[in-house]
């Protein structure tokens, strides 16, 4: 499968079908921290490809030339980082319908003279919609199998590969108020719920196919960045990367274990700042025109089905606001 954006539809000759426009893929996020050359070397000990260009860190997977994140310094932060904004991909067909649709909810919003919509999200995020190739994957990625290294199922860890993501398969955002914050990315952005936890966490999906949760949100005093999500193609690149980021210094986080809702084998690292990128395999996927049956989990049965406990702080935002 050809995960990269120039493998999906075409941004110029689709429309979103049925009862209106839809985000088909997060495209990118933007984060402020305090310093560029610490969000540089954890990034590319994570496996990804940075580049500084103009005064911003650009962080693309290996290879591909989409750019998933862009990173700005901003001295004032001191120890924490900003989310600056979110920017979901959108077809052509859709902008003019996404126009109507923002005027008639009487949501302001603004576009830039590239035809970028700009609005405001739950707890005060910025929101950009973008006309853009589907980045978000068609079908379940697929897996790897393990090299056989003279008969045996693997090697020592010097013969290892570098781990290094394929994409950016999600994100974690605090919001204050989750119910809301549900209502505004099905109701204007057009995502479907794909499971929800009382008013505690919720995980929504495009309706143009996409991994179990484009967006998993928790409730939080404020709006910010829990986490990245990164797809990798098996159990075992997680526990590399684990692996990888322990050598590099980065020792901090939660896993190896099994999420319940998206069914993901998952590692997080935590980050300079805080909160955590994570190491993602064999999410579920949700085919277009698949009525999901979203429910209601107790809480008990919306976090992990195995591995460590987390940490006692793993759901502190520590976000800049």
């Amino acid at each position: 499968m050809d995960t990269s954006p120039a493998g999906g539809p075409d941004a110029g000759t689709q429309e979103s079908e049925g009862r209106g426009p839809a985000v088909h893929s997060l495209d990118s996020i933007a984060l402020s921290v305090p310093a560029l050359a610490e969000a540089r070397h954890f990034h590319e000990a994570f496996g990804l490809d940075v580049r500084e260009e103009q005064g911003l860190l650009l962080l693309r997977t290996f290879p591909g030339s989409h750019v998933w994140m862009r990173v700005r310094a901003d001295a004032g932060l001191h120890d924490a980082k900003r989310l600056d904004h979110l920017r979901f991909g959108i077809f052509a067909g859709d902008e003019l319908r996404f126009i109507a649709r923002l005027t008639s909810l009487g949501i302001a919003f603004s576009q830039t003279i590239d035809g970028t919509l700009r609005l405001d999200g739950p707890g005060g995020i910025r929101i950009e919609l973008v006309i853009a190739a589907k980045s978000s994957p068609d079908c379940k990625a697929m897996g790897e199998a393990c090299e056989v290294v003279g008969g045996r199922g693997t090697g020592p860890r010097r013969l290892q590969p570098t781990v290094m993501p394929r994409r950016l398969a999600h994100i974690g955002l605090f919001v204050p108020d989750l119910i809301g914050a549900v209502a505004f990315f099905s109701e204007v952005l057009g995502l479907r719920l794909s499971d929800i936890s009382g008013d505690e966490v919720a995980f929504l999906h495009g309706v143009h196919g996409s991994d179990h949760h484009m967006i998993a949100l928790a409730r939080s005093d404020a709006a910010g960045l829990h986490h990245s999500s990164w797809d990798v193609p098996s159990v075992q690149a997680v526990g590399l990367g684990a692996a990888q980021m322990a050598e590099a210094g980065f020792t901090a986080g939660w896993g190896l274990g099994r999420h319940v809702l998206g069914s993901n084998y998952f590692h997080y690292v935590r980050d300079p700042w805080g909160s955590y990128a994570e190491y993602s395999a064999d999410m579920d996927f949700i085919p277009a025109g698949l009525a999901w049956d979203a429910k209601d989990h107790p809480a008990e049965d919306a976090f992990y089905q195995w591995g460590p406990p987390p940490p006692v702080d793993f759901g502190v935002n520590r976000d800049a606001r």
